[in-house]
């Protein structure tokens, strides 16, 4: 991939889409840190407060800020509400180097959704159907070139239809070594009961996220292996038999 100018017609051609990402942008703009702002405040301080419940236990994200100013956050996936409520768990002053992995297909489908997941999640398109890769360049350049970056990224590759944990897709080790970040384990504890895949809104309840250690870049076997060891000691029932 060849490097972007900016000032020529490479960034005329550049899809909307692509365009709030820093590697282009080279620094977030007004609008998505006001948005940002206005949806923090929103979602810390009133969903997640009031409506769902949310509680963090185990590493402190203040501690991993300072030690690791890249890594790969995987995470189980069973609900809508995961992505949200992994950004409500980490500090507002760390959003602006949190991005996550995001089906384009879904999450750019229409121009609300787009904005949002562009302004207020910072989502990098993922196309699914994607057979040239360029999605994969576009993240091993993201966690290569910026000086911080935290990618939330959910190894099993799409939403649980049953709540446990299914099988990690190889993605997640390919980013992390190629590019040398590390993997940070998280466990969503209460997903699918809040927000059942199916389900139109979110009920209101208790979800809590467990913060877990820090797995060297690796195979996805490894990976897996370890995190399901991690997990089992939370939620021994937390995997498909």
């Amino acid at each position: 991939m060849r490097p972007w100018t900016y000032d020529n017609e490479q960034w005329t051609k550049l899809p909307v889409y692509l365009r709030h990402l820093p590697l282009f942008t080279r620094n977030m703009d007004f609008t998505s840190m006001v948005v940002r702002f206005l949806w923090a405040l929103y979602l810390r301080d009133f969903v997640f407060r009031f409506y769902i419940r949310l509680q963090t236990k185990g590493t402190s994200f203040h501690e991993l800020y300072k030690k690791y100013p890249k890594l790969i956050l995987i995470s189980n996936h069973a609900s809508h509400i995961d992505a949200t409520s992994i950004a409500a768990a980490i500090p507002k002053r760390y959003w602006r180097d949190l991005y996550i992995a995001a089906a384009k297909d879904y999450f750019f489908s229409n121009p609300f959704f787009t904005f949002f997941s562009q302004h207020c999640l910072g989502a990098i398109p993922v196309d699914r159907n994607d057979r040239k890769g360029e999605a994969i360049n576009l993240i091993l350049r993201l966690l290569s070139e910026l000086d911080r970056i935290w990618l939330i990224i959910f190894p099993e590759g799409t939403r649980s239809p049953d709540g446990k944990i299914h099988e990690f897709k190889r993605g997640v080790s390919i980013f992390s070594e190629r590019s040398g970040t590390p993997i940070l384990f998280l466990y969503i504890d209460g997903n699918s009961r809040l927000w059942p895949k199916n389900a139109r809104w979110a009920r209101p309840g208790k979800l809590v996220i467990h913060v877990g250690p820090v797995h060297p870049p690796g195979p996805i076997e490894a990976v897996y292996g370890e995190y399901k060891k991690w997990v089992c000691g939370i939620n021994p029932h937390a995997f498909e038999d």
